[in-house]
């Protein structure tokens, strides 16, 4: 088939490459403009853009889909399928009805649960037991169109958000694959959604990742799994912010306030929270590196009692 690609972050990268690999033909990328990052504000490439340069196909970075002119330039490509991957624009209908077989989503989730921008770090933060990436036929509509194929996985015990997407991300290159197969043959079954079962979740927001300590360790520590690496979570300590990379929960109740430290010791900081205690076992003081807890507490020593704000 000929095929157009689009997508932006590295989660999309695998399932490009994957395509690439294969007998279809990927005649364009499309992908979100450079952005400024960082303290010099550069202009940094997005990941599927640099995959796709290095692979010598053309690169298209429109600032919105729904402009004609660029509509037109997609046409003109006479797609068989456009496959999409965390591209970040809604596309419209003019795009959606384009290919012969259509527009593919490839989202990271189990639809029509977690639909929308952060279904990974969700899942990680509701204590969701699997996860996985779903094959759809794309709609008008937020996630909303039929299903072609899931591939499931089991959540490990301390999973983070970004282990979560090192799991799926190359799950959808073989899944579209399989669905394109079904596609050629005239074998391939769609299974609309079922709305009542479907869930939303909006884009990360730095200030998400800062805890309150009267929320249960449970839920504390699963924040603090599911926003590793980004936007991360953090408290603060002696007006300083202090990042939490990892955490483990015990039963133990002390008396105090939300957010004080209770006990401490060479290897121990443990606060209290609404129900239970977090035990911080990997931190990040503002300006320094990553570092077990022990050795953040060899160099900056606290006190119990001290409050984490």
């Amino acid at each position: 088939m000929r095929l157009i690609f689009m997508g932006t972050p590295e989660f999309a990268v695998p399932t490009l490459q994957a395509l690439l690999a294969s007998e279809h033909e990927v005649t364009a990328v499309v992908t979100q403009p450079d952005k400024p990052k960082g303290r010099g504000k550069e202009l940094q490439s997005p990941p599927v853009k640099l995959a796709a340069l290095a692979a010598g196909i053309p690169v298209f970075q429109p600032k919105k889909v729904k402009d004609e002119a660029f509509i037109k330039i997609l046409a003109d490509q006479k797609p068989d399928a456009i496959i999409v991957v965390a591209f970040g624009q809604i596309l419209p209908e003019a795009i959606l009805n384009m290919p012969t077989y259509g527009c593919i989503n490839v989202h990271a989730s189990l639809l029509p649960k977690y639909r929308g921008a952060s279904p990974i770090q969700y899942a990680v933060i509701n204590g969701e037991k699997k996860s996985g990436v779903t094959a759809m036929r794309m709609a008008k509509g937020m996630d909303t169109g039929d299903i072609y194929k899931k591939v499931e996985v089991e959540l490990d015990e301390k999973e983070t958000g970004d282990s979560l997407h090192n799991k799926l991300c190359v799950l959808g290159g073989q899944l579209v694959l399989d669905v394109l197969l079904e596609l050629e043959n005239g074998t391939a079954v769609r299974t609309p959604q079922k709305d009542e079962d479907a869930c939303y979740v909006k884009m990360l927001e730095k200030e998400q990742g800062h805890i309150d300590f009267s929320m249960p360790a449970v839920q504390i520590e699963r924040l603090i799994r599911g926003l590793n690496s980004w936007p991360s979570a953090y408290t603060h300590v002696n007006g300083k912010t202090l990042k939490l990379w990892a955490a483990d929960v015990l039963d133990k109740e002390y008396d105090g306030e939300y957010g004080e430290i209770v006990e401490i010791a060479s290897d121990k900081l443990f606060v209290k929270t609404g129900q239970g205690t977090l035990s911080l076992t990997e931190v990040q003081l503002e300006g320094k590196k990553r570092m077990e807890v022990s050795a953040f507490l060899r160099g900056y020593p606290l006190e119990k009692g001290m409050q984490l704000s």
